[in-house]
């Protein structure tokens, strides 16, 4: 089983969590089986930004995004280095910390939440 770590995040996690996942599962599918309720907006198709997540730990283990990935990331709101689409993450056997962005370019296109 792989740990992540997940940071609090206000809505969707507000106190953090530690969940476990199996190698080889996507992060969006680990977080959503573990009632952590990040947006897929496009279903996990890798066809929009709602599930961005920023991999502060364990970023090294992850499978190089591919192109379509980088592409739409390009588009994320709040990108950084780190960040990946967790739909297309898929699971290693190392320790991920995750933080799951504040907002998603549907957030921040409609005005956020407060």
């Amino acid at each position: 089983m792989t740990r992540i770590v997940v940071l609090p995040h206000a809505e969707l996690c507000p106190d953090g969590a530690v969940i476990e996942a199996e190698p080889g599962q996507s992060l969006c599918d680990a977080l959503l089986a573990n009632d952590i309720e990040i947006e897929h907006a496009c279903e996990k198709s890798c066809a929009c930004t709602t599930c961005h997540v920023i991999v502060r730990e364990g970023f090294e283990s992850l499978e190089p995004a591919d192109e379509l990935e980088e592409d739409l990331l390009d588009k994320a709101w709040g990108l950084e280095p780190q960040s990946r689409l967790s739909c297309q993450a898929l699971l290693k056997a190392k320790e991920l910390v995750v933080e799951i962005p504040r907002y998603t370019i549907n957030m921040v296109s409609e005005g956020g939440k407060k």
